[in-house]
């Protein structure tokens, strides 16, 4: 009996037609006054400039991205909940470094400390609800040590939920990337707390540290940091006719610094790259040979919207290459993987997507499952 093997069958696939300006010029990256830097296409998810991208690196108060993708899952999961009040422990009213002063004699609504730990970049906060998530902060670090892993995050350990230095507390910028785009995607009703420009508790009230949020319109988040050791920090994200562009620059000399340096990086995202949409999610864009099935064909597509980023102008020049295994069996579930997008410009692959079938298609009949495997064995078509 001849042996049935599988095989890559590439086709190219149609792109929408992209209507772009045809500007040619685009400059290097900003040079940047920090340690390290990263700028990150939000719905692309492409780097558009780096510097040092996976050099270790001290968060300061940007590991509470972290607490905040943790707490925003614990309310998601009812874990806990917007109006429920925590009990402030003495570790946490004690905890060093910026706070919400909370009073260890009056319980804090959780609402609260969200916007106390974001825009007044409490430590209180943090350890408060560290504490209440996961029983103490030590539990609660590897929580959020765990979670980088998941989200991808290679380089990343955390030691407490505040960013107070540790010699095993550490991160790269392009973890920081990851984690920002991740609390976007992941959490998109809590965003806006990263846009508010202050933030009154105990009757005392802070500003947001961001100073982008004050100067451009475009710029809507996220989180700033300082330490003596790691320098004055940044993430920030910022959008404009539709894109969003995410940076993070650390290891600057000043909070000015900070903001002019991520300023420059947001700009130079915004002004000089396109990122059109090429596909829609869970819209047919070619059908695939299935054998054995009680269908023929199977379409496939994406399962989200599928977006490059390009230099202006070099839009049009885009190639795509659907790849997939051969032959393709029945029975096929609804999402199931059963290729690769490859986009390509000027020869060289700028992104990868899985492609999947838009629809479940179940094994044929015995006669049909019959003649498929007879045209497989012989090699038909």
């Amino acid at each position: 009996m001849k042996k049935l093997t599988t095989a890559l069958v590439v086709a190219a696939l149609a792109l929408p037609s992209l209507g772009f300006a045809n500007t040619a010029f685009t400059p290097p990256a900003p040079e940047i006054a920090g340690k390290a830097y990263y700028l990150l296409d939000y719905n692309s998810a492409q780097v558009l400039a780096a510097r040092d991208p996976d050099s270790r690196i001290e968060p300061a108060s940007l590991t509470k991205l972290m607490t905040a993708y943790l707490t925003f899952k614990a309310l998601k999961e009812k874990r806990l909940s917007l109006e429920q009040t925590l009990t402030v422990s003495q570790r946490g009213w004690k905890t060093e470094g910026s706070r919400m002063f909370l009073d260890p004699k009056v319980p804090a609504k959780v609402d609260d400390l969200i916007k106390g730990m974001i825009v007044q970049s409490g430590n209180d906060a943090c350890v408060t609800l560290a504490e209440a998530i996961a029983g103490s902060e030590d539990v609660f670090a590897q929580m959020m040590t765990q979670q980088a892993q998941k989200l991808g995050m290679k380089n990343t350990q955390f030691k407490n939920a505040t960013g107070l230095p540790h010699a095993d507390h550490y991160t790269t910028v392009h973890d920081l990337g990851i984690l920002a785009a991740a609390l976007i995607r992941d959490y998109p009703e809590f965003y806006p707390i990263y846009s508010m420009k202050s933030f009154t508790y105990n009757n005392i009230k802070q500003p947001n540290r961001n100073l982008l949020l004050y100067r451009d319109p475009n710029v809507d988040g996220m989180k700033t940091g300082y330490t003596d050791s790691a320098g004055y920090n940044m993430v920030t994200s910022s959008h404009r006719d539709g894109r969003r562009v995410i940076s993070v620059v650390v290891g600057t000399a000043s909070p000015e610094a900070r903001a002019v340096e991520s300023s420059k990086l947001l700009n130079y995202g915004l002004q000089f790259f396109d990122t059109p949409k090429l596909y829609a999610a869970n819209t047919r864009v070619s059908d695939v040979s299935v054998y054995k099935g009680s269908d023929k064909l199977v379409p496939v597509g994406f399962g989200s919207d599928v977006y490059s980023t390009v230099a202006k102008g070099q839009a049009a020049k885009l190639k795509a290459d659907l790849t997939t295994m051969q032959p393709l069996i029945a029975p096929i579930k609804a999402g199931q993987v059963v290729g690769k997008l490859t986009v390509s410009l000027d020869g060289k692959p700028l992104l990868e997507r899985p492609v999947v079938a838009l629809k479940a298609v179940e094994e044929g009949n015995f006669f049909s499952r019959l003649w498929d495997s007879l045209k497989l064995m012989l090699g038909w078509k």
